[in-house]
């Protein structure tokens, strides 16, 4: 029987997209299927970079092709941000099953399935991209995503809380607006695209809610503050508003850290 994690290494470490996605959907299934050991394996390495292709160019999150909603090109770089951050996220996926070993099973049936709606989402976007004429590699890209899993690696608690709960949890607010805009240009490949990544994105947050709840129980620490102490330490102060409720607490948020986040010094008046 096979490794789950020499398995996911692997894939991880693949830079050809094409092979990455279809070797981590097929450990995915093989996974679920009960084919692949996991509790044994080699110690895992600091993995700090995954595989990837030589396009697109990595630059400053400042100096990515503007994405002007107005013009064809502009939606074209929106549309590869978002299959950039997708792709990114399989290797997040990859890489948490991979680095955090001692954890129970469910923790690897969340994070596999993870890796394969991602995969799909990616797969969905290039083929937009594809069809608007253009492709993944086409406009440039930032690794502030891929940065911070480096800076949290080395903790769990912190990778499920930044990474997750932080800055993939910016879906929830931020893509049902998107999916208005392109619903209002009548683009309704990009509509039901979008409308299957926001709904899948709530579970994987919630994943992130989950095993980052789950560290916090085991250091007994409180999940509310602790998150709060979380983005003053890795995001400089509070996060930009406002907040999706109804989808963030499906996604594991509580009240009162929604509360909290919002009282943050700093923090926009709702009212302004």
């Amino acid at each position: 029987m096979q490794n789950l994690y020499e398995q996911t290494k692997q894939a991880f470490l693949l830079s050809d997209s094409d092979h990455k996605l279809e070797l981590t959907m097929q450990l995915a299934d093989r996974w679920q299927a009960g084919e692949l050991e996991w509790q044994e394996g080699e110690a895992p390495q600091q993995l700090n970079q995954p595989g990837r292709p030589d396009k697109p160019e990595i630059v400053a999150p400042g100096e990515v092709n503007k994405r002007k909603f107005g013009k064809e090109e502009g939606r074209a770089a929106l549309i590869h941000a978002l299959a950039h951050i997708e792709l990114t996220a399989v290797n997040l996926a990859l890489d948490s099953v991979y680095r955090y070993r001692d954890m129970p099973k469910e923790y690897y049936d969340d994070w596999m399935q993870c890796a394969k709606e991602e995969s799909t989402h990616f797969l969905a976007l290039r083929g937009r991209l594809r069809e608007m004429g253009y492709d993944y590699g086409s406009f440039s890209a930032h690794g502030e995503l891929w940065g911070m899993a480096v800076d949290t690696a080395d903790d769990m608690l912190e990778r499920m809380g930044i990474v997750h709960r932080v800055l993939e949890a910016r879906a929830l607010d931020v893509v049902p607006k998107t999916i208005k805009r392109f619903d209002q240009l009548g683009d309704k490949k990009m509509v039901d695209i979008l409308t299957m990544i926001a709904n899948e994105e709530v579970g994987h947050v919630s994943s992130g809610s989950r095993w980052y709840r789950y560290q916090c129980q085991a250091r007994q620490l409180d999940p509310d503050s602790t998150f709060i102490e979380l983005l003053w330490k890795y995001m400089k102060g509070p996060l930009k508003g406002p907040f999706n409720h109804e989808l963030r607490l499906k996604a594991g948020f509580s009240a009162e850290e929604l509360a909290l986040m919002e009282a943050m010094p700093g923090q926009p008046s709702p009212f302004a």
